[in-house]
């Protein structure tokens, strides 16, 4: 049963974090009005809006990887607490 929730943990950063990602390029979409800049093919992308965006994005991506590992751990304890209801 450990290894089933490693896997539900990990699929459920996978999934917070597409979704998080998603979140952070559409919130920047219509804030900037530009494209959220990424790899090296934009040119037109000032250092400091890509500075900005990649603070912004890691922020993001660290309190997803924060809530999801503590929502895990909840569901966890709770299972081990009533395994006969689940």
């Amino acid at each position: 049963m450990n290894l089933f929730f490693k896997l539900l943990g990990t699929g459920v950063s996978i999934g917070a974090g597409f979704a998080g990602t998603k979140l952070v390029n559409a919130l920047w979409e219509k804030a900037t009005g530009n494209k959220p800049p990424k790899g090296n093919d934009d040119m037109e992308a000032s250092l400091r809006s890509a500075l900005t965006f990649a603070l912004i994005s890691a922020s993001v991506s660290a309190v997803i990887q924060v809530m999801a590992g503590r929502g895990t751990k909840r569901a966890i304890a709770r299972f081990e607490k009533t395994p006969d209801i689940v």
